[in-house]
Formats: C-alpha cells, structure tokens, sequence
C-alpha cells in the first residue's frame, strides 16, 4: 500500500508533464527538427519511466517470481531507466557539441545518422537488462556493481562534465562581452548592464546547480545505500527502501521535465489551451451574472 501511496501521485505528474511537452513538440511543426527528436526520445523514456516507477520499489524486495513477474517487475523498468539514462547523456551531448564546436554541430554523426543515435540509446539498454535479468541469479552482485559504477555513474559524471563545461565558456564569452563594452564606452568602471550580465549569470549558475543538486543527489544517496546494504549483507526496512526509492527515482525523472518546462516553445500550446478555458470559464461567469441581475 505504501508503494502505491508514494508512487501513483508521482507517476501521473511525470506522465502528465511529460504528454504536455510532447504533444507541444508535435503542434508546433517549427520544432520538427533533429535536436528536438533526440528530446522527444528523452521524453517518452521519462513518461516510460513514469509509468513503470510504481514496480521498481519492488526490484529491491526479495521473493520468489515467475520469469513473467520478473520481466515486469525487473527486466522492464531496468531496460527503461537505462534507455532514460542513456537518452539523457545524448540529448547533454547534443546541445554540449552545439555550443563547444558550432561549426561542425550539423556534420555530427547523429544528425546524419538519426536512426543509428536512436538504436544506440534503445538497444544496448534492453541488452543488458535482459542479460541482467537472465545472470542476475548466478552473479547478482556482480552486475549491480557493473551498472553502478560502470554505467549510472560515469553518465551522470559526463552530464555534470558538460554542465560545467558550459558554464565556463559562457562565463569566458561574458567577459569577452564586458571587455567589448568597456572599450566602446572607454571606462573602468563595470557599468550597470555589466552589472546585470553579472547578476544574470549568477543567477543562472545558482539555479544550474541547485537543479542538479535536488535532482541527482537523492538517486545518489539511493544507490550508495543499497550499495552499502549489500556489502554488509544486511537487511533493512521495506519502508526505508521504498521511500528512498520513489524520492531518488523520482527526483531523477524530474530533469527532462526541468529542460522541458524552461523551454516557452514546449509550453506555448499548454498556454494557449488553458487561456482559452480560462477566457470561456470568465465569459460564463460574466454572463451568469448579467442573468442573475
């Protein structure tokens, strides 16, 4: 029950948010582009995550499964996380290429080859979760360490690389920016518009940050404490691991709705629905009134 007390809230709100961006991406014909496609792929991986986040808690609870049981409680949501996880480092990848080396950004393999970029994130993930699933009981602690610290974890080190590479050419390109301006205007001094460029990058670097912080450090806390629970081969509360579970799976799904939701073209059609349902609800209201009086 306490599964799906925690998980059925937050998995409807992972797919609504997820439908309410690709349905964006398809009615806008604007955005029918090669980057956008890779961002779709990220999507449906993250509303197929969303879907399957109420059978992972279980992944971690010991009991006998028939194989069917274990393809839906294991092998299922282990393929969709990793497909996720392997979507969010080529989306990172794409617009980390976009912005280091522009010039050859439309030579990229994976815009020339979009159907092979699409199978290298789907395949090698159902791979090895169908492996995992099928070894899992003759070396098991071998293939969590391999998924571990052999995948999640140099992913999400590539991700915060490029993060934070990012930041820092735009943090030379600011200062190239404020030395141009300095020299038109012939002053010393930092002006009030470097002074806002200044504030504005600050301000960017504190939300980039704090974004990554709330958004991965709860998996990671996750996933060293299942780590540490399997060395000491001890046993621990389902109502520890379940909520440790939700919170870390959950966080981690939030990052494709955080790139999503600060993207206006993504959410302009949501807008204009619900500005039509707002106008319509006050013009009833209005005319209720007026028949009222």
């Amino acid at each position: 029950t306490l599964i799906y007390t925690i998980t059925i809230p937050l998995s409807t709100s992972i797919i609504l948010a997820n439908l309410v961006i690709i349905l964006g991406i398809a009615w806008n014909r604007q955005l029918h582009n090669t980057p956008n496609y890779f961002f779709l792929s990220l999507l449906v991986a993250d509303m197929c995550t969303g879907v399957t986040l109420p059978f992972i808690p279980l992944m971690g609870l010991n009991r006998e499964l028939s194989f069917s049981s274990c393809l839906v409680a294991h092998i299922f949501p282990n393929f969709l996380f990793l497909a996720f996880l392997f979507n969010l480092v080529m989306v990172h990848y794409e617009r980390f290429i976009c912005i280091v080396d522009p010039l050859h950004y439309n030579n990229l393999w994976m815009h020339r080859s979009f159907p092979l970029a699409l199978l290298v994130v789907w395949v090698p993930p159902l791979l090895y979760a169908y492996w995992d699933g099928c070894c899992c009981a003759i070396f098991p602690n071998a293939f969590i360490y391999l998924e571990v610290y052999g995948l999640v974890l140099p992913a999400i080190l590539t991700i915060a690389g490029m993060t934070g590479r990012v930041l820092w050419i735009t943090r030379g390109q600011l200062k190239d920016i404020c030395r141009l301006h300095r020299s038109v205007e012939r002053g010393s001094q930092a002006s009030d518009q470097e002074q806002r460029l200044n504030l504005r990058y600050t301000r960017c670097v504190v939300a980039v940050s704090l974004t990554f912080l709330a958004c991965w450090v709860p998996y990671l806390i996750y996933m060293h404490v299942c780590i540490a629970f399997l060395i000491s081969d001890t046993k621990w509360s389902s109502t520890t691991h379940i909520v440790l579970s939700c919170t870390g799976i959950g966080s981690m799904a939030v990052v494709p709705l955080v790139l999503g939701l600060a993207n206006k073209q993504y959410t302009e059609p949501a807008y204009k629905v619900l500005q039509k349902l707002r106008d319509r609800w006050r013009r009833r209201t209005r005319e209720s009134e007026e028949v009222a009086v």
